[in-house]
Parts: structure tokens; sequence; C-alpha cells
């Protein structure tokens, strides 16, 4: 196994952005995720391996690993190993450098701080120096993407970033719990009123003209209030293949604290 092998938690959007900086540059980057990933925005998300058994976003694969000792393989063939391990119980056969908690619970992780030689934590939840390493700020705006050695990220708002003006309307919620169903495909232009879901026979509409940039699993169970879409105000489908502007600068805070570390830049040379 690569000594400069980063493990990150969780295959959501932002995952996958840090995920991409690092393996653009050579780094070994293995996912953990649950059994049944919730991740809205599948198209940019490696978690979807979990249940397409490979996906391909933008230039690189992702590849479900059916256990830890498939991992060494799919990263030899160039791929990004996804292996369900929601307790990260794979941890010591892995034996990675550096662990990234990109599940985005706004909590701090059940690992302990010394559980890597670097451990960094996303956004919300984490304080470096206490629970972490590091913290990589995830709220837009100047302090996107910086990267913290002391103290906390900025606290979670729990109001949806907003974009071409539209915040709340843009996330669309399950009206009430049951089996989620897609009536939209992700990447459809949908004009206002068009069916998108349905939650059983609860059937939800579209509040704007925009493009369906994501949608959870088909057969899933969810709750009322639960996050289950996101629909983009631009309208433009490209937006919805493409790893999101702030994923990428998420991942570049990451990139920046693991190239802080000497033994972490020499492990990549060595490559």
């Amino acid at each position: 196994m690569s000594t400069a092998l980063v493990l990150i938690r969780g295959g959501g959007d932002l995952a996958t952005g840090v995920a991409a900086r690092l393996h653009r540059v050579g780094f070994s980057v293995v996912i953990l995720e649950v059994e049944q990933p919730l991740a809205v925005r599948r198209r940019v998300a490696l978690a979807e391996a979990v249940y397409a058994g490979r996906v391909r976003i933008e230039e690189f694969e992702g590849v479900h690993a059916a256990g830890a000792a498939e991992v060494s393989p799919i990263l030899d063939a160039g791929a990004i190993p996804v292996l369900v391990d929601e307790r990260a119980v794979s941890l010591g056969e892995l034996a990675p450098k550096v662990i990234v908690d990109a599940r985005m619970r706004k909590a701090a992780s059940e690992l302990p701080r010394d559980a890597a030689e670097l451990t960094i934590g996303l956004g919300p939840g984490f304080t470096a120096g206490v629970d972490c390493h590091a913290v990589v700020e995830t709220r837009r705006g100047h302090r996107l993407g910086r990267v913290l050695w002391i103290g906390p990220a900025a606290p979670d708002t729990k109001t949806p970033e907003a974009v071409e003006g539209y915040a709340v309307d843009r996330v669309l919620r399950a009206p009430s719990p049951g089996v989620m169903r897609g009536l939209r495909e992700i990447g459809t232009v949908i004009r206002r009123g068009e069916a998108v879901f349905a939650i059983d026979s609860a059937t939800v509409r579209a509040p704007f003209d925009g493009a369906l940039r994501g949608l959870l699993h088909d057969g899933l169970r969810v709750e009322a209030g639960m996050k289950v879409g996101d629909l983009d105000p631009r309208g433009d489908p490209r937006t919805c293949s493409e790893i999101s502007d702030k994923a990428l600068a998420v991942g570049g805070g990451v990139l920046e604290a693991v190239l802080s570390r000497a033994d972490m830049r020499r492990a990549l040379a060595g490559l």
C-alpha cells in the first residue's frame, strides 16, 4: 500500500471534490461509505459506486470494493476504491497517513485525533487542535477553503446557500415520510410546476425553472423534511455533471493541509 494513502470518510459531492484534487496530483485515495449512501448530487459523488459498481466523474473513476483486499488492485488500475465501511474497521489494514472526515455530519469524528498522522475535518462541528489536526472551512464566502490549524470552523447556519437568489427553495425536501421515487432524470431542465419526484403517493413539483442537479436513489426510505433533491436556477445542465466550485475549493484546502507535511511531499515524490 502506498505511503501516500489518504482515507476519506464519505463520498458525497464535497468529498468527491477533495478526492479529485488529491487523486489528480498522485495521492492514493480510498473512500469509506455507508451501505445506503444519501448523496443527492449523484452524478458527481463517488458514493454512487456503492449502487452502480463503477462510476465515472469527469476524467477519473470510482470502483466499489467488496472488501479491503480489493483496494490495492483498484488503486493499481488508477481508480478510486469505494468501500462500504461506516465504522472504519478497515483502518488498521489500510493504515492511511491521512484521514479526512467529509461526512458533513456537523459533528466531530468518533475516531481519536491521532487515528492517523494527519486528520482533517470538513466544516462545522470540528475544532482544529482538539478533535482533529486541521479543519477546512466549507461555508461559502471569504474564508471558503481556508485551512485552520487552531480553532473551529464557522458554525452551521442551517440555511442553504443562495444561488441566483434562491436559497431554501432550491433544496427539495420530502413532504412526508415514505419511499423515494424520482420522476425526472438528473440533468433535466425543469419548468416551474412540473413533477420532480414522489414520496409514496405525494408528488412534489418544481418551485421554479431550473436544472435538476440531484435526486436521491429510488427506493430509499426518507423522513419528512429530509433533503432529497437539488434544483439549480441557473438552468445549465453542465452543472449537474461537473464537480462544483465549492467542492474544488474545499479540496484545495485539504490538498494544502496534506502538502504542508514534509513526509507527505516526500511520499508523493517517491511515487
